[in-house]
């Protein structure tokens, strides 16, 4: 784990645990970042060998530049390895982020396994890595950040980042599907606890992985002519996260520029 520590020790900030933090430009920095910026502590997951075996490769000193952004911006922050395919992670996750930084109160959940094959091709192996990762993970998280939850009532928050992609992404899809119904069941059996639970669906956002075919038809496919940024979901996840987005509960939101309509 590497960890900066707490800049203040009379800091009462809460404490967010943003998951899938492994590339500067990625979604879930720009809300680590993000979150940080509005006051919040930051622990935050990243998996390595993910990013080793995808197009994109490596980001080496992404986690160090991540974690000295976010000090500087006030918040205490630590990052963990986390393989969560393995269903004990997620248990190991909160223990060492509580240890280290105090009790989770909001849980945004980034993490993705993302492998492109279809209805013919797609193996077994892939499709139980994609169901392990992005549905069985996050339901572990979420169970996990429940039971432990002792926050005021209406002050928890838990957000996932999904997608509607499916046709020819079919166990990305699929398993994207799964979270949403994880993440949107916990807005009424989390009631009792007062913890909010939305999904967000981003909609085309490159951060470095379309091929430029990709690219231009998503940009010529959108109303406002361009693609989505990190920072469009960030500002969005901030304020679900904020007292203000407190009334916003059990919803799947489009953050999508119009592409949907």
């Amino acid at each position: 784990m590497n960890a900066h520590p707490r800049p203040s020790e009379t800091s009462a900030r809460p404490v967010a645990l943003v998951t899938g933090v492994g590339r500067t430009v990625g979604i879930g920095a720009a809300i680590a970042r993000r979150l940080a910026a509005s006051g919040w502590d930051v622990a935050r997951t990243q998996w390595t060998p993910y990013d080793d075996r995808m197009p994109w490769g490596v980001e080496h000193g992404a986690t160090d530049t991540v974690g000295a952004e976010l000090t500087g911006l006030g918040a205490a922050t630590v990052a963990v390895e986390a393989d969560l395919a393995d269903p004990g992670t997620p248990t190991r996750v909160l223990d060492e982020v509580e240890q280290r930084l105090g009790p989770v109160r909001a849980l945004v959940m980034c993490h993705c396994e993302s492998v492109d094959s279809g209805l013919l091709d797609t193996t077994v192996a892939s499709f139980d890595r994609h169901f392990a990762v992005n549905a069985r993970a996050s339901w572990l998280l979420v169970r996990e950040f429940a039971r432990r939850f002792h926050g005021e009532h209406g002050s928890g928050r838990i957000i996932a980042l999904t997608s509607d992609h499916v046709v020819h992404n079919l166990p990305y899809g699929a398993s994207k599907g799964a979270l949403d119904r994880i993440v949107l069941a916990s807005a009424r059996e989390l009631a009792h606890l007062g913890v909010t639970a939305n999904v967000v669906n981003p909609g085309p956002v490159d951060t470095g992985w379309m091929p430029d075919q990709v690219r231009d038809a998503c940009t010529a496919h959108t109303p406002l002519g361009r693609l989505g940024t990190p920072r469009d979901t960030a500002h969005l996840v901030d304020f679900l996260c904020s007292p203000q987005g407190g009334w916003i509960n059990g919803q799947l939101l489009n953050s999508d520029g119009g592409i949907s309509a």
